[in-house]
């Protein structure tokens, strides 16, 4: 068995990779390794809509409480609302079982600490060894040592609710707002917390029926908002993902703002506001150049990190900075939350919009996004690591970077998962980066296939 947890918790087809058993089992290692000296961790669990959520809620919640933990069920909520409920009862450890942005046959099983984060890699190596090695935590303890689910006090996802609420300092009377929940986790929080601040909502992606979670709809299929904007004459449009840790943002027009734009804007209306630490943001590898540009002219610098949230949010700790994320739309704004929120997200970029008193197009028009062209190179994946100590491959890279100096830049990295080789190149123009792309990889292949 390989590693069981990649960049964003343990995932695959449910029922064929993610099993009951794999479930039950990270249940029982994840209470053991998470709970500190409580002899009886609380454990919260969260889902989205997919079909398969029951099997793998019951499944865990079965290997918790087999080794004295007990649950309470939040039943369907946003991954962040998870991070924020584990904070608010102040339990050992939150758990959300989601795929993300995945098509419905994928799911995934994801952990939170105590303090709301999610874990690092060294707890996830000891979670995992303990599964790999067949390492029974399980002590069979019988009697009232078995662990009990517990009837949460309070609504899991009206508390969270009001928790997003009471980040907005704003009102949308007269407003309209169209939102797009990916027919997941947010198709009842979003609209209840946008109505409540006076704004007339259109929605869409919000009747799940356990298959059509992300399915044409949501931030990675922004199409049908698009549209839904423009036909309503709304104000802005907002598309979060299956779990709603992600953000896409429509303007007026019908145009999409990634996560660059997001971040570009709401960095600006933090510093305007004293709020942006050290003048500070925290980017992947993979922001765009026009992004770097953008806070260039504003005086803020970028910290960049590798791809993955996880990374964002680690650096983001170490420096203190208050705003991180990647295009994806994945954004921390770490003075309200401690992962990704897509609402949460949506919330301050809406009220970055109002303080400007313009519309969302023209802050949109002074972040310009510089075409991108990535071209995959298929390689031996024993050469994923070296391939750029090969001195023709070097060199050629190096001619690259000097044509593109000053009008855009190359990004050459591996594949983390894949025989592959990924060529990206961001400039002005785009056949120039197109051909200049293919030659990279064409050069990168024919040598390391």
């Amino acid at each position: 068995m390989g590693r069981l947890f990649g960049t964003d918790g343990v995932r695959g087809i449910a029922n064929k990779e993610l099993t009951p058993e794999l479930a039950f089992n990270l249940g029982k290692a994840g209470t053991f390794v998470l709970s500190k000296e409580n002899s009886r961790p609380t454990i919260i669990i969260g889902k989205d809509t997919r079909v398969s959520a029951d099997m793998l809620e019951n499944a865990l919640t079965a290997g918790i409480l087999a080794v004295g933990g007990n649950v309470i069920k939040a039943g369907v909520i946003p991954t962040p609302a998870v991070a924020y409920l584990t904070r608010y009862y102040k339990a050992d450890a939150g758990i959300v079982i989601s795929a993300s942005h995945n098509t419905f046959e994928y799911n995934g099983i994801k952990f939170f600490n105590s303090e709301g984060f999610k874990l690092d890699d060294l707890l996830e190596e000891k979670i995992e060894d303990i599964i790999i090695s067949s390492i029974d935590v399980n002590s069979h303890i019988t009697g009232d040592l078995i662990g009990k689910c517990l009837e949460a006090e309070e609504s899991a996802a009206e508390l969270y609710g009001d928790h997003l609420i009471a980040t907005a300092d704003f009102r949308l009377d007269g407003k309209k707002v169209v939102l797009d929940c990916a027919n997941g986790a947010s198709y009842k929080v979003a609209r209840r917390v946008y109505e409540s601040l006076g704004a007339e909502v259109v929605t869409i992606g919000d009747s799940p029926n356990g298959i059509n979670i992300n399915d044409g709809c949501g931030s990675t299929h922004p199409e049908k908002l698009q549209e839904r904007v423009v036909k309503e004459k709304a104000f802005i449009g907002l598309a979060f993902d299956g779990d709603a840790d992600r953000l896409m943002v429509s303007d007026e027009k019908g145009r999409i703002l990634d996560g660059d734009k997001t971040i570009a804007i709401c960095a600006k209306m933090l510093k305007e506001e004293g709020r942006l630490k050290d003048n500070r943001v925290t980017a992947t590898v993979m922001s765009n150049i026009g992004f770097h540009k953008a806070m260039e002219a504003e005086n803020i610098s970028v910290d960049v990190t590798g791809v993955g949230d996880r990374y964002v949010l680690e650096r983001m700790l170490e420096t203190g900075c208050v705003i991180g994320g990647e295009q994806s739309g994945h954004i921390i704004f770490l003075e309200h939350t401690t992962t990704g929120d897509g609402i949460l997200s949506s919330l301050q970029f809406v009220k970055a919009v109002l303080k400007s008193g313009r519309k969302v197009s023209e802050l949109s028009d002074e972040v310009v996004i510089y075409p991108q062209v990535l071209v995959n190179a298929k390689i031996n994946n024993d050469y994923k690591k070296t391939y750029d100590k090969d001195p023709e491959i070097a060199e050629a890279i190096r001619k690259t970077e000097e044509k593109m100096k000053g009008s855009g830049r190359v990004l050459i990295r591996p594949s983390g998962t894949e025989p592959l080789v990924r060529v990206m190149l961001e400039g002005r123009d785009t056949e120039q980066i197109k051909e200049l792309a293919q030659e990279l990889a064409h050069l990168i292949e024919s040598k390391f296939k």
